[in-house]
Formats: structure tokens, C-alpha cells, sequence
């Protein structure tokens, strides 16, 4: 092992905004979770999404799916990763969405806004 995935962890699987959307359209779509704060969710994200910010996770595991993928989501890419390398070392089928809100609200996909 070498002293980066020592330090980082491995390397997470991550799919683009497009490739996101495609799976998201199809019938076992995943489940979409994201690790951001609340006013961050509230400001926009994917239709469908569950907030969880990431300090919460470890003990909010058993809300989770593990029979479903789970998308992982913030707001550029980082805290999800970090939340994809947490789910998968608990036996999770997850995955990161590259590039966060910032790359799905620029490629022009749904974003939900809530109102305050």
C-alpha cells in the first residue's frame, strides 16, 4: 500500500453528472444521499435526495438501503467521496457524483429548491 491511500484511502468510484442521471432514470435507480449541511439541501438539490450530512453518517448507517446502490452527494465532490469510502468500508454499494452540485447544476439537471 502506498503512503497516499495510507493517508486519503482508496480511490472512490465516481460517476459523472450524465452518468448519474442515467442511472437515476433507470428502474433500480439508486438511492440518493446527501452529506452536505441543511441550509446547503434547502439552497438546492436532486429531487429525490436524502440529507444526511456527513458528521451524522457513521451513526445514521441503518438508514441507509443495503440492497439499493447509494449516489452520494455535496457540493463539489470531496465530502462525498469521503461519505462513498465511509458506506463502502460498512458494506454499502456506493458511489460518488464527480464534481458535486456545482457539476450537476452546471450541466443543466433537476435541482429542487426549498423554500425558506
Amino acid at each position: 500500500m502506498d503512503l497516499l491511500t495510507r493517508l486519503f484511502g482508496a480511490a472512490t468510484a465516481g460517476v459523472s453528472p450524465a452518468e448519474a442521471q442515467a442511472r437515476l432514470n433507470q428502474k433500480n435507480k439508486p438511492f440518493i444521499l446527501d452529506v452536505r449541511q441543511p441550509e446547503e439541501f434547502r439552497s438546492g438539490h436532486i429531487p429525490g435526495a436524502r440529507l444526511i450530512p456527513l458528521g451524522e453518517l457513521p451513526r445514521r448507517l441503518k438508514e441507509l438501503p443495503k440492497d439499493q446502490e447509494i449516489l452520494c452527494v455535496c457540493r463539489s465532490g470531496n465530502r462525498s467521496a469521503t461519505a462513498t469510502r465511509q458506506l463502502i468500508a460498512a458494506g454499502y454499494k456506493a458511489f460518488n457524483l464527480q464534481g458535486g452540485m456545482l457539476a450537476w447544476a452546471q450541466a443543466g439537471l433537476p435541482v429542487k429548491k426549498e423554500r425558506a
